[in-house]
């Protein structure tokens, strides 16, 4: 079907709401209304020609006791989902009555199948019936979905004379419809705008990121695909549409399974819709969600694993309920996000409760297929506090270790700001791959993909720019060059990390015993009376036995303890405490770079080398920033003069005043 007819009938339902619904509700409900009737009028149109049949099933099921009628009824209907009310649309609309048109209505909405049903009730339709019954809007909203001006079915409208009216709506073109619907009410809804729709030019960068690498070594067979925050599954689809797009070019069969996840519930019966309008009946199936069903405390795919992953998780959102109920930070045991890494069994991933988004990351990461040929490619959004949030040894700077110290990370493509729908704020696309290909092995490239797109004429929410084709094409063809340009930062994987030290120096009291080493308790009670001075000796806490071997950067000096040498350790200061970050990279490590930076300032500081902890973190700023220059003299002059020039005769101006 053209794009100027499916631009009609999308306004023509779109007029359908201002038309009937303009004085029962806010403009911001309106879908509330038009997106389940809308899917009810095409689901009803495929159900019509085996209406009969499936009422003839269902008696003869029920004469026999069979219990499990899903299945067959399936089979009866020919297709994903049935009705066994005694009802259609077309039926429906010659009620004069009100009540009793709610009455068949609701049997109506009674006898679909359990997968309809669901998506009902998290639409909470059955809500709204109330109030369109008793406005009486029921029945006009019934007819105009059934007007001969638009055409939802799949067969085509006859004029008498046998030639075509109106074409029939393939799946694809019902899809395309429905989102276009969505996409219209969440402009309308400007502050909820996007938070569970992302923009149609990021997912397509997005899918190309995951699937153009590969595209050559796609073979003909089954492959997976999964959104663990899937909204209104655009990002599903789409990935979809370029997979099977790439496999033809490469004369590849494909088969496709969508798997996603979605806690709003609105949100989640609108991917699970679409994608029955699209005849989708299983990955409709495999799409689960609702308010009980949240990725992080409820993974509903627990022992899955798969080989394409996409997502854009919510940032700066508190997961402290999720946290609650898996039992707290010390009583989650969910191996998704306490694993072992790096000689430690329990290593932690749990990020702070105010922000969850990289445990969409690590939830991911874990559903990873590790003997596929392929493997498993991943691309998500983030913003900014990803790259940076958490100190060595917390969650979010352990995922960034595990992670890179897996070899997993092979890009981060910066995007322009305001990208998205309900966001200003710098935004970036993770790539993943646990089969990276020889020449990335060891190394992440960054890419600076800021100042690539094109304004948008008018603002949708927060967002005012996009990517042109030409783009998104540029930023694929930079990833998948792989070398250094202006945009393009490779680095060793080291690169990003560091090792915290915390670095300390002695406590200093004036009046102490230097003979002797202090205990706990005694070293309490000198703070608390003795008097603190750089040039006092240093408080001893342990002297250890013959044969010890000093190592002063380290905290074990050589000390005279009644005329014998001997090794002791000193109380550390904690006023005087500080921490350094020593890149991994550093030449030398920790040692060197104490003795470079810190033993030229302070000759008797040491590091608690039990206390170094690793940790990562990426910043586009440091390699991508470019220092504005320094303007000449010559032009700081000018405008001094220039300066001058406008304000002659005020000082004078002022002085006169005064002295009249």
């Amino acid at each position: 079907m053209e794009a100027s007819q499916l631009n009609w009938i999308i306004s023509f339902i779109w007029g359908i709401a201002d038309d009937v619904l303009r004085d029962l509700y806010v403009r911001g409900k309106y879908r509330d209304v038009i997106l389940p009737m809308t899917v009810l009028r095409r689901l009803d149109s495929l159900l019509e020609p085996t209406k009969q049949a499936v009422l003839e099933m269902k008696a003869s099921l029920d004469a026999t006791g069979i219990v499990q009628q899903d299945a067959v009824l399936r089979q009866t209907a020919g297709q994903a989902f049935y009705n066994t009310s005694p009802f259609t649309l077309r039926d429906l609309r010659a009620r004069a009555n009100q009540q009793q048109l709610r009455a068949d209505f609701e049997a109506y909405l009674d006898g679909f199948s359990p997968n309809v049903q669901e998506i009902l009730e998290n639409f909470e339709f059955r809500n709204q019936i109330p109030r369109l019954s008793k406005a009486d809007a029921l029945g006009t909203l019934i007819e105009k979905l059934l007007t001969p001006e638009i055409n939802l079915s799949p067969n085509p409208v006859l004029n008498e004379d046998g030639s075509m009216k109106q074409p029939g709506l393939d799946n694809h073109a019902m899809g395309t419809i429905f989102e276009e619907l969505v996409r219209r009410f969440n402009e309308e809804n400007n502050e909820e705008a996007g938070e569970h729709w992302t923009p149609r030019d990021a997912v397509k960068l997005m899918a190309k990121l995951i699937f153009l690498p590969i595209a050559d070594a796609i073979e003909s067979g089954t492959y997976l695909l999964y959104d663990g925050a899937c909204g209104t599954g655009g990002m599903l689809t789409v990935a979809e549409e370029t997979l099977q797009e790439l496999a033809q070019k490469q004369g590849k069969q494909v088969a496709t399974h969508l798997y996603g996840q979605e806690i709003n519930a609105e949100t989640y019966a609108i991917a699970k819709a679409d994608l029955l309008l699209k005849g989708e009946g299983e990955a409709a199936d495999n799409i689960v969600g609702g308010p009980e069903y949240s990725t992080l405390a409820n993974d509903a795919f627990p022992s899955h694993e798969f080989d394409f992953m996409l997502s854009n998780p919510p940032y700066g959102k508190s997961w402290k309920s999720d946290l609650e109920r898996m039992g707290g930070k010390e009583g989650i045991k969910d191996p998704r996000f306490v694993i072992e890494h790096a000689g430690d069994p329990e290593y932690s991933l749990l990020t702070r409760s105010s922000d969850g988004q990289m445990l969409f990351l690590t939830n991911m990461v874990s559903k990873m297929k590790h003997r596929a040929k392929l493997g498993s490619r991943i691309a998500e959004v983030h913003n900014g506090s990803s790259l940076f949030t958490g100190d060595a040894g917390q969650g979010e700077s352990n995922i960034r270790r595990w992670i890179i110290e897996r070899d997993w990370l092979e890009a981060i493509v910066a995007l322009p700001l305001n990208m998205f729908y309900n966001t200003g704020i710098a935004t970036y696309i993770w790539v993943l791959s646990n089969r990276k290909p020889e020449h990335r092995r060891g190394r992440v490239q960054l890419i600076d993909a800021t100042q690539w797109y094109r304004p948008l004429r008018k603002n949708m929410g927060k967002k005012n720019c996009e990517f042109s084709e030409e783009d998104i094409a540029r930023i694929c063809d930079t990833f998948l060059a792989f070398e250094e340009t202006e945009h393009s930062k490779i680095f060793p994987n080291a690169a990003f990390g560091y090792w915290k030290v915390t670095v300390e120096r002695p406590l200093r009291l004036k009046g102490i015993d230097t003979e002797r080493a202090y205990s706990p308790k005694e070293i309490k009670t000198l703070k608390a009376t003795h008097e603190r001075d750089e040039n006092a000796p240093p408080v001893i806490r342990k002297i250890h036995k013959k044969g010890a071997a000093a190592d002063p950067m380290r905290g074990l000096f050589e000390a005279t303890i009644g005329g014998r040498r001997c090794v002791v350790e000193y109380e550390p200061d904690t006023d005087l405490r500080d921490t350094e970050q020593v890149p991994l990279m550093e030449e030398g490590g920790i040692e060197a770079f104490l003795k470079r930076e810190v033993l030229p300032h302070a000759a008797d500081a040491w590091y608690d080398a039990a206390g170094v902890k690793t940790g990562y973190e990426v910043s586009f700023t440091r390699y991508f920033y470019k220092p504005q220059p320094l303007r000449t003299l010559a032009e700081i002059r000018a405008d001094i003069l220039a300066l001058e020039r406008e304000t002659e005769g005020l000082l004078m101006e002022i002085v006169g005043g005064e002295s009249a």
